[in-house]
């Protein structure tokens, strides 16, 4: 018997009474396999072209917020009720989130079934099929367990530290399989591969807030609340192997200054009263809590859509899509509409979070479907008692998965690829299809498929399928199969793409019987003057100057005269040349003009050398201070998340603590922390122009005066050597002082607030 239960979802109270009618007639009705909830979906509009269709809703989610697909083409996803269950946020220590395995076993394409792979789970936020199991985050832990009919078995502890104590919305998530064969992360600086059965964790850049996603040459893309787009202009790790280097310019990068949003009602947002948040017809401006982006490698969408990056925008309840330009040295991204989007709702419990592609090549979509999704340690009066008027706090329990596909396409019964031959995966990195051929390599690699190697080696060479070609050279390296002749006949005949990583892989190769072949195939290389070639020839020539500096540092030296007025280049010169002497680093950098940027890059390098200034990314110590005081507990569930525990920040996010002028003053701190600070900020001598707003938290409820003394004494203790308190009572009295604006304080106000506090004379 199957039950259908009809939703209006605009109407919120309808819609509760509705589900709660006919989720009880399911509990009392004879038992069923198939328990197909239909969802109307009338206030949803999707681009012209494609169907917007629900294929997994309650009773069989709850507050989804992750998925995966294994290789049977069924649905793994992370349930998290325990996030904002209620409008104070308690709960979150709960026991109460779970994976499950979601089937469709009647082949309607609607998952009727449900399968409990693990429950009893606090928080859980992120989740990956591979290595033949399950790769999965319940913080603080990332644990691995292999499968077996469907259960979990043999569960290893992959990183005990992986997402700390802090607001969820800021802990590390995406565990995304890159065609280098590492896992990265949104929100954290690690990245993840196990090797002949031991997990390897290395640093990386940090990337992003919720959501990561990759294009089909593996650079990364990722967001934060306030900024839709942001993404690599390099491959990962190409500009992070000198540890001294902090890159501005190849990383984290805003792709489209252009934030705008076109809702098709006016939603609740947390900052809904700030003037300029809201147009006069209350409508959002511009995004507040962007997530979840996806990077169209499909196959299945008409062709002016693949590589498209589309984003989730919960809080206006839609999906935006825009358009990539990819330049060989950088990427830029447009809006595909003004005016419009590629999917909105004015269903207010419409909260899309991520989506994924299918094997099929069809796009899915992750909804939440909650009513209020801002945390509660952010949450402003504004939103909660709006919330309450619109009974959004009651909106719990729900959850759905979408699939967008075009409306001519048809939706295909998935192979399943465990029982594919060699030959047959091999066939599939030729697929159209990204998800296919990242599948296909993997599985290549951890079913140590030896066979396929000579085959490999044939379409490393097969100069007419670049993506292919990209696919093998990876699936070699996994099967620590390459050569350097193999990559050598590869970078002499492939396309620039292909090239490009080529130069990346025959960095295994560095020893001296081959620097003559590699400077000669360089140089080779360079005549060719493609941008995309270059940038990883500037990337990896330093590595081989380390063993014959005499040979390479020439060519490194027209490699920077090339591109003297491009900071990318240097950045990735510089990445390749930490154990490069300085003296011969200081030969590239002199030349007509002694005070060009190379060289003042060359020279803040050897400052943070000498002075043992690391890369945050690679710092692992900080200040010896006692974690059990009520200051430093508060520090890590609120702070700790965007400036790290040793207050070394995050690029791109948030500026470093440690030396930092602004927490020397207890009245200046104080005034950051409760009514929050926007950039461009000046710290320690250094311009962060960053791409994120940093909330105040004076309307938390749940921090008093004494909370926010003890988060600045633990503050100054840890991160000034001269550290100063605040007794509650000054905080109190400066909770008053809130910026003209109603925003968040620019560094000019908070100077000019300052100058009048009675303490700051």
């Amino acid at each position: 018997m199957r039950i259908i239960a009809v939703v209006v979802c605009n109407r919120l109270n309808f819609m509760r009474v509705t589900i709660c009618f006919f989720l009880s007639l399911i509990v009392f009705s004879c038992k069923t396999d198939f328990k197909e909830t239909k969802i109307a979906i009338d206030n949803y509009k999707v681009e012209p072209g494609f169907e917007l269709e629900v294929i997994a809703s309650e009773p069989l989610l709850n507050t989804p917020v992750a998925m995966d697909f294994d290789d049977k083409g069924r649905i793994w996803v992370v349930e998290m009720p325990g996030f904002m269950s209620n409008i104070d946020g308690s709960g979150e220590d709960l026991p109460n989130g779970a994976i499950k395995i979601l089937e469709d076993r009647d082949e309607d394409g609607v998952m009727d079934h449900a399968k409990i792979f693990l429950d009893s789970l606090v928080m859980p936020r992120a989740l990956a099929i591979a290595y033949g199991g399950l790769l999965y985050a319940e913080p603080p832990n990332l644990y691995f367990v292999d499968i077996e009919n469907d259960k979990p078995t043999n569960r290893v502890l992959v990183d005990s530290i992986y997402a700390g104590d802090g607001n969820p919305e800021y802990q590390p998530n995406g565990l995304k399989m890159n065609i280098d064969n590492w896992i990265y992360n949104a929100g954290s600086h690690f990245r993840y591969q196990r090797k002949n059965g031991v997990w390897i964790k290395e640093p990386t850049t940090f990337r992003g807030q919720w959501g990561i996603t990759k294009d089909n040459f593996g650079r990364l893309f990722y967001n934060n609340n306030s900024t839709q787009l942001l993404g690599d202009y390099v491959l990962p790790n190409r500009l992070v192997r000198n540890e001294f280097m902090v890159p501005e310019k190849g990383v984290n990068q805003v792709l489209t200054k252009d934030q705008r949003v076109y809702p098709l009602h006016a939603a609740a947002v947390n900052r809904g009263y700030v003037k300029g948040v809201l147009n006069k017809d209350s409508i959002l401006i511009d995004v507040t809590a962007s997530c979840g982006p996806l990077l169209y490698r499909g196959g299945n969408f008409p062709s002016d859509y693949n590589e498209n990056v589309f984003v989730c925008i919960p809080e206006a309840n839609l999906i935006k899509r825009n358009i990539l330009s990819f330049e060989g040295d950088k990427i830029t991204a447009k809006q595909a509409w003004e005016g419009k989007e590629f999917l909105a709702s004015t269903d207010e419990g419409f909260r899309p979070v991520s989506m994924n592609h299918g094997p099929e090549g069809n796009l899915y979509v992750v909804d939440m479907h909650r009513g209020v999704i801002q945390h509660h340690a952010f949450l402003s009066p504004y939103l909660k008692e709006k919330a309450k008027v619109e009974k959004l706090d009651t909106l719990v329990n729900f959850g759905r998965i979408f699939r967008i596909r075009p409306t001519d396409g048809k939706v295909e019964n998935n192979t399943d690829l465990s029982t594919l031959s060699t030959s047959e995966l091999l066939e599939l990195l030729k697929s159209k299809n990204g998800w296919l051929r990242d599948r296909a390599q993997h599985k290549l690699i951890y079913k140590e498929k030896m066979d396929a190697v000579p085959q490999l080696q044939k379409m490393a060479k097969d100069t007419g399928a670049p993506l292919t070609q990209m696919h093998a050279l990876y699936a070699l390296k996994g099967l620590n199969s390459l050569s350097f002749d193999l990559l050598k006949d590869v970078a002499e005949n492939s396309d620039a793409a292909v090239i490009s990583h080529a130069i990346v892989l025959i960095e295994d190769f560095i020893a001296e019987e081959n620097v003559a072949v590699a400077h000669a195939l360089f140089e080779k290389l360079a005549s060719q003057n493609d941008k995309s070639i270059d940038l990883y020839l500037a990337s990896t020539i330093g590595m081989w100057a380390n063993i014959s500096g005499d040979t390479f540092i020439p060519l490194l030296h027209k490699l920077e005269k090339k591109y003297e007025d491009n900071a990318v280049y240097q950045e990735a010169i510089v990445s390749g040349t930490q154990n490069v002497s300085d003296e011969l680093l200081l030969t590239v950098a002199k030349g007509d003009d002694e005070k060009s940027p190379f060289e003042a890059l060359v020279a803040k390098n050897m400052e943070r050398k000498k002075a043992a200034k690391k890369n945050p990314i690679y710092v692992t110590k900080s200040r010896s201070l006692d974690s059990r005081t009520k200051g430093a507990k508060l520090f890590r569930q609120i702070c700790a998340a965007c400036h790290q525990d040793n207050g070394s920040g995050i690029e791109g996010l948030a500026p470093p603590l440690m030396n930092s002028e602004h927490v020397t003053n207890p009245e200046k701190l104080a005034l950051i922390i409760l009514h929050g600070l926007k950039g461009p900020i000046h710290v320690d001598g250094s311009l962060y122009e960053l791409n994120h707003v940093m909330p105040g938290l004076v309307n938390n409820e749940t921090l008093s005066d004494s909370d926010i003394s003890a988060i600045i004494s633990y503050v100054g203790n840890a991160f000034n050597d001269y550290p100063k308190g605040l007794r509650s009572n000054k905080v109190k009295e400066l909770r008053q002082n809130k910026p003209e604006s109603g925003s968040e304080y620019t560094i000019e106000e908070l100077e000019e607030v300052l100058k009048s506090l009675p303490l700051a004379k």
